[in-house]
């Protein structure tokens, strides 16, 4: 029998192959809508804190535009960590593309990821109002619900005031140390390292006073109160700002309460805020309070979880904003079984308060309720599918600024999936 004849692969034959990058990227790839969104942005407040300018000296720096163009995509593609985003860079042609040739390092884009938060909470403000004005956002219902989000420190880190007050009094030693060592000009060791030493003990010193800093708000916390272990609180000498909350698989772990607010009718989120509470109680008043403030007006109906407004927050945000609560009553079923009427009107509700008690026992009122679900927790099933499981960043700040990412990520798809299907039905 005759041998077939194939053709083989030949991975070590030299070859010059004349393509652009821009040749290279499919016409009708994200990574070219997302630097699309990017072009669009306003980065005046970026580039007026560039030091670098021309006919002067020093290095030139990175265009802020590419950097914010490869951390929404790398959001997008479920990429968390500045390393592995600095990898893709080299090692994947639609990075490569974002980047232009351009060389970039892991150090710059964590720094960056982290280090304009007003300025992204601006730019969701912004493209929100676009979408109101184009009438896709109508702030008619928004729902609201939180997720808990692991922090980047282990529950083992918590300590209490005694053992802070001893690591950091080391801390502090160590900081002196090794201050004395360059001074003497050791040659043991490089003057990189000596500085990348000191730096470590410096953030650590930081971050043990941090921690100290937090107690006093931990031991007058509710949760502390209601447990009676006020005395006891403890902090995380890795992330002092994170807390132990418990988690959708029923353990306890340090973490985040990350919110989003979303547009019932449009899916894109109308604001996003991180707190470090595990309980979602109360925070429906505060969400109000900054929508009305981003858009300069309220939504018109909230639906939220139970307990997410107080009875005082569903009285002040009709009050001051007319806006009408959709909140389940608290103990419905338990009242439902002693015969009680829960939607019954009780003594010392408010007119706001007894319209809200009559309007979740409505079939009217339960069905614009279930709205919620479709909405508000669709934005957090897309977020955990975007790896929003662990933050590798510390402290609320910069974990507000991971939610921000999220938030325009997930704006940025929705209005082009949007826009596809006003196209189509064109």
């Amino acid at each position: 029998m005759a041998k077939p004849r194939l053709r083989l692969a030949r991975r070590d034959q030299v070859t010059l192959r004349c393509a652009s990058l821009d040749q290279l990227l499919p016409p009708d790839h994200l990574a070219r809508t997302v630097w699309a969104f990017a072009l669009g942005l306003d980065l005046t407040p970026l580039y007026a804190a560039i030091k670098a300018v021309e006919g002067h000296v020093g290095n030139t720096p990175i265009d802020p535009r590419i950097l914010f163009a490869l951390w929404l995509y790398a959001t997008l593609d479920g990429v968390g960590s500045a390393r592995e985003l600095d990898r893709l860079t080299h090692a994947h042609l639609a990075y490569q593309w974002l980047c232009g040739d351009v060389s970039v390092n892991h150090h710059t884009l964590a720094d960056f990821r982290v280090a304009h938060r007003d300025w992204l909470d601006g730019q969701l403000t912004d493209t929100v109002a676009v979408l109101l004005h184009q009438d896709l956002v109508t702030l008619q219902r928004v729902a609201q619900d939180g997720m808990k989000v692991r922090a980047s420190a282990g529950a083992d880190t918590f300590r209490r005031q005694p053992t802070l007050e001893r690591y950091r009094h080391e801390a502090e030693e160590q900081v002196t140390a090794l201050s004395k060592q360059l001074g003497d000009g050791d040659t043991a060791v490089s003057q990189r390292q000596q500085a990348a030493r000191g730096r470590a003990a410096r953030e650590r010193t930081e971050r043990l006073r941090s921690a100290l800093d937090q107690l006093p708000a931990l031991r007058a916390s509710r949760e502390a109160f209601r447990k009676g272990t006020g005395d006891q609180a403890r902090a995380s000498t890795t992330d002092p700002e994170a807390r132990n909350m418990k988690m959708p698989d029923g353990g306890y772990r340090p973490a985040y309460n990350v919110q989003f607010a979303t547009d019932v009718k449009s899916g894109i989120i109308v604001d996003a805020t991180v707190v470090n509470r595990g309980t979602d109680n109360g925070l429906m008043g505060g969400c109000v309070d900054r929508i009305a403030e981003r858009y300069g007006q309220a939504p018109q109906a909230m639906l939220v979880d139970a307990g997410f407004g107080s009875l005082d927050d569903i009285d002040r945000v009709a009050t001051e904003h007319g806006t009408m609560t959709y909140m389940p009553v608290k103990n419905e079923k338990k009242l439902k079984e002693k015969g009680e009427n829960p939607y019954a009107p009780r003594k010392g509700d408010t007119a706001a308060v007894q319209d809200w008690r009559q309007r979740m026992g409505t079939e009217a009122g339960q069905e614009v309720y279930q709205q919620r679900g479709s909405s508000a927790e669709w934005v957090n099933a897309g977020c955990r599918n975007r790896g929003l499981y662990q933050v590798g960043v510390r402290s609320v700040d910069k974990v507000t600024c991971c939610a921000l990412w999220q938030a325009l990520a997930h704006n940025l798809v929705t209005s082009v999936r949007h826009a596809a299907l006003t196209a189509t039905a064109g």
